[in-house]
């Protein structure tokens, strides 16, 4: 059975308020390690190391000092057995992750990444990914030249390499400074491009990298300008798609700049936030009814068109049953949505507590 936990909600380092949560499930999930199946085919030697990484007695660290040198071996087999079987240590064993990245495997790696020999790609970017999950390592990583090479796996490599580059700059991205250089290494187009083709493992991975990437102001107008409100709209408007939540969270931190507000509402976004609103779940409810908030208090033309599409009446019963933040955001919005429609006034006066938080 599902309980209601306390409704504040961390993620990434910020909070939101609020919410009702339930232990099962939460917008975002950070990314594990490494999601992309074992190979179909192990050796002999895989299948030791992988036996001797279960092993409370295994010491790796002479193994780790030979697949580090094996990842600059002149023959891409050997690089790709070393980086293969890094990944798995790096996988099954936290602790390696540190020594692995100790033993100087990380520039390496990197250099596996800007391959043409896509499989060998797709094995630098899972190890390094696996690696970056240990928190001592992700500093080493960018200042490694870690970040254009991923970006570059994100282009053009294979879904699997794609899907993992995106939660590699996410891990990187935990660092506030990695962000600007993440967006400037022009980061945020693949990654909306995954939003809108990827599978649902890509979309969910591309939608928690944009929502950590656009807390930045400039990654924000990146964003938009990539088109990124077209995918966002159509998954909200899928209840099927598992993402609504995911892209609200995106949506509700792009929009604080106007650029996005119009986006929004070029793309049909107003239609779906208030069908949100009417009937989607109680977090649904309130992310939309902030995100319609925020639109709505320095436009009337923009009230205008969210009274007609119908809002009212399901903000009236969000206002009733919501939680306290939610009735709050619903309040505020119905009292917007009834002032005049002229005047200068109704345009600019700011709404109380109309910031996209929760």
């Amino acid at each position: 059975m599902e309980t209601e936990v306390q409704s504040n909600f961390t993620y990434m380092g910020r909070t939101f308020t609020g919410l009702g949560i339930n232990e099962s499930s939460s917008a975002f999930s950070d990314c594990n390690s490494d999601r992309s199946g074992e190979f179909p085919t192990a050796s002999s030697q895989s299948r030791r190391l992988l036996i001797a990484c279960a092993s409370d007695n295994y010491n790796s660290d002479e193994l780790i000092q030979q697949l580090v040198s094996d990842l600059e071996s002149n023959s891409i087999d050997v690089q790709k057995q070393a980086a293969m079987e890094i990944r798995l240590l790096a996988k099954n064993k936290p602790e390696n992750r540190l020594k692995i990245a100790r033993a100087g495997a990380i520039k390496p790696l990197i250099s596996l990444i800007s391959s043409t020999d896509l499989q060998l790609q797709e094995y630098g970017v899972t190890a390094v990914l696996n690696l970056s999950l240990c928190d001592e390592n992700k500093e080493l990583i960018a200042e490694s030249g870690a970040i254009k090479p991923l970006v570059r796996a994100l282009k053009i490599g294979n879904s699997t390499a794609k899907e993992n580059s995106a939660c590699a700059l996410l891990r990187l991205s935990q660092i506030e400074e990695n962000k600007i250089a993440i967006g400037r290494s022009d980061a945020i187009p693949p990654l909306v491009n995954l939003l809108e083709t990827g599978n649902f493992r890509g979309k969910k991975d591309a939608s928690t990298a944009l929502f950590c990437l656009c807390t930045v102001k400039e990654n924000k107008i990146r964003a938009v300008q990539a088109g990124v409100m077209k995918p966002l709209v159509e998954l909200m408007a899928d209840f099927s798609s598992n993402m609504v939540d995911k892209s609200a969270f995106v949506m509700s931190v792009l929009i604080s700049i106007a650029e996005a507000r119009a986006a929004v509402v070029d793309e049909g976004g107003i239609p779906v936030l208030v069908e949100i609103v009417e009937v989607g779940s109680q977090r649904q409810k309130e992310i939309a009814a902030a995100i319609l908030l925020q639109l709505c208090e320095d436009s009337v033309s923009y009230r205008t068109m969210v009274a007609r599409e119908g809002a009212i009446p399901p903000l009236v019963a969000l206002s009733q049953s919501g939680t306290n933040r939610a009735k709050q955001k619903a309040e505020t919005l119905i009292g917007l949505l009834r002032q005049p429609r002229s005047g200068n006034a109704a345009a600019t006066t700011p709404a109380r507590g109309s910031d996209v938080s929760f």
